[in-house]
C-alpha cells in the first residue's frame, strides 16, 4: 500500500504537480491524426493535464497544439475560423498561427504595432504513428522526437483505439501492467487452449495455460522495467513454463506480451487528475496487424456503437457497464463484451482516484509494487533537480520490446534476445516472433 501522501504525488499531475511536470519532459500524444485530417477543418479540443488545448490543420498541412484561449479575452478558440495559414477566434477576430504567433489583430489600429508584441501559448509539434503529438514541457529541456517502440518505423501500421475515461492515469496503468488478472477477468475472452504460444483468432486471443496464478519475476533498467509472469503450460508442464513479459515505459506505456500476429501496447495521457484518454494500440506488419475499423470492433470501442463521439463509453456504472447476468450464467466469466470494457468496469469502480492506503498486496501485484515504489521515487529525485525518469540516455533501447513464449525450465527470460513480431510471409506464423535463448 502507499501513504496519502505518496498517492497523491503518483497520481496529480495538474498545475504544478511534480508528477504532471515530470510527464511534460515528455512527448504526449494530445489528439489523434484521424482528429484533425484536412487542412482548414474543424478545430478539436483537447485537455492534456489539465491543460484545456485546441488542435488544427492549417492550409498548408502543419498542425498547432495551442491555449484553447485567445490571448485577447480568453474566449474559446475551438470554435473559431481554421483559414488562410491560421486560426480565427470569432469575438474579435484576432488570427494565430500554429506557432502562436499573432498575424492579425482586425481590432486593433494597425499602426499599434500591438500583434507583434503578443504571442499566444503554442506547443511545439510532431505526427507519427497516428498520433498528435506536442512537447509541453520548458523549451530549454525539449528533447528530439524519437518514434515511441510501438511506431519503430513508417512502415509499422499502428491501429489506435481510444477511449475517455473517467478515472486516474495510475490506475489504468496498473491495470495495464497486471498480468495476474488476465486469466480471470478475460478468461473467456483469452482462451486457455492447446496451443504451442498464443494465438488471435477473430473473437478470442488463445493462450497455452490454465494456470491463474503466476509467478512473477521483476527486472528494473533506467526507462521503468520488465518483468515475467511465469505460467505452467498445458502441454509439457513438467519440463517447460510459459513465460509473459510485461514492458513498463515510464511514465505511462506498457508494451504488453504479442501474439502470433501483431505487436501490443497501450499508452496513457492524463487528460487531468480525474480523466485519462486511454489508446489501446496494435502495431507490426501491415499485413497482419488489423485496421482500424476491425480493431475497434474486436475491442467492442466503435464510436456510435459503444463510445459517444468524444470517445467516452456509453456503458457506466449506471447502466453496470451492459453487463449480461444471462451469460454469466450460462459460463462467461464476467458478462460483459469486449475485454477493455471488463478492465474499464474494474477501473471505474475504484473511483476516480484509487484510495491505495487500503490495498491488501499480494505475490501476484509484483509489478504493481515495483511500478508504485519506481515511479515514487523518480518523482522524488525529479523534485531534487533531477532528470525525468526514461528521457536522454535513459530512454528505453531499441532491443527491449515485449514477449511470450514456452521455454525450457533451465533458461533464465532475461536472456532471452527477442524482436517484435513482424512477418508479412504467410498466414501461419511460426514462431510468433523471433527469439534465441541462452541456458545458464
Amino acid at each position: 500500500m502507499l501513504t496519502r501522501e505518496e498517492n497523491e504525488l503518483l497520481c496529480r499531475v495538474e498545475g504544478d504537480a511534480p508528477m504532471g511536470q515530470l510527464m511534460r519532459r515528455h512527448w504526449t500524444p494530445v489528439c489523434l491524426i484521424e482528429e484533425v485530417p484536412e487542412p482548414d477543418g474543424t478545430p478539436v479540443q483537447a485537455r492534456v493535464f489539465g491543460e484545456d488545448l485546441v488542435v488544427f490543420r492549417d492550409t498548408e498541412g502543419r498542425v498547432g497544439v495551442m491555449d484553447e484561449y485567445c490571448p485577447h479575452r480568453r474566449a474559446s478558440l475551438v470554435f473559431g475560423r481554421n483559414e488562410e495559414g491560421g486560426l480565427r477566434c470569432l469575438y474579435h477576430g484576432w488570427k494565430m498561427d500554429v506557432h502562436g504567433q499573432v498575424l492579425e489583430m482586425v481590432s486593433e489600429p494597425a499602426a499599434s504595432g500591438m500583434a507583434q508584441k503578443v504571442r499566444h501559448k503554442a506547443y511545439p509539434v510532431q505526427e507519427w504513428g497516428g498520433f498528435v503529438w506536442a512537447y509541453m514541457g520548458p523549451a530549454e529541456t525539449q528533447p528530439a522526437f524519437v518514434p515511441p517502440p510501438w511506431a519503430p518505423t513508417p512502415e509499422t501500421r499502428v491501429t489506435i483505439a481510444k477511449v475517455m475515461l473517467p478515472c486516474n492515469w495510475a490506475q489504468i496503468l496498473e491495470g495495464a501492467i497486471d498480468s495476474a488478472h488476465s486469466s480471470s477477468l478475460h478468461s473467456s475472452d483469452m482462451v486457455p487452449a492447446r496451443v504451442d504460444s498464443a494465438k488471435a483468432t477473430d473473437t478470442n486471443w488463445l493462450r497455452p495455460s490454465t494456470d491463474k496464478a503466476p509467478r512473477m519475476q521483476v527486472e528494473r533498467a533506467s526507462y521503468g522495467f520488465r518483468y515475467a509472469a511465469i505460467r505452467r503450460p498445458i502441454m509439457q508442464a513438467a519440463t517447460t513454463d510459459y513465460v509473459r513479459t510485461t514492458v513498463f515505459v515510464a511514465p505511462a506505456t506498457a508494451l504488453i506480451p504479442p501474439n502470433n500476429l501483431y505487436n501490443v501496447a497501450n499508452i496513457n495521457v492524463p487528460a487531468d487528475d480525474t480523466l485519462t484518454a486511454f489508446y489501446f494500440i496494435a502495431w507490426g506488419h501491415p499485413e497482419q496487424t488489423p485496421d482500424t475499423v476491425t480493431w475497434r470492433r474486436f475491442l467492442r470501442q466503435e464510436v456510435g456503437v459503444d463510445l459517444d463521439a468524444k470517445f467516452r463509453p456509453l456503458r457506466n456504472r449506471e447502466n453496470h457497464f451492459w453487463q449480461d447476468r444471462g451469460a454469466m450464467k450460462a459460463g462467461n466469466f464476467t458478462g460483459i463484451t469486449g475485454f477493455p470494457n471488463q478492465d474499464v468496469a474494474m477501473w471505474l469502480t475504484m473511483g476516480p482516484i484509487a484510495d491505495r492506503t487500503c490495498d491488501r498486496l499480494g505475490a501476484s501485484d509484483l509489478a504493481i509494487v515495483e511500478f508504485r515504489k519506481q515511479m515514487v521515487e523518480a518523482v522524488r529525485a525529479f523534485q531534487a533537480g533531477g532528470a525525468a525518469i526514461g528521457t536522454g540516455e535513459a530512454r528505453i533501447p531499441e532491443s527491449v520490446c515485449a514477449f511470450q513464449a514456452i521455454v525450457p525450465k533451465s533458461t533464465d527470460w532475461r536472456a532471452f534476445a527477442t524482436r517484435p513480431v513482424w512477418d508479412g510471409a504467410a498466414p501461419a506464423l511460426e514462431p510468433s516472433y523471433s527469439t534465441s535463448a541462452t541456458t545458464p
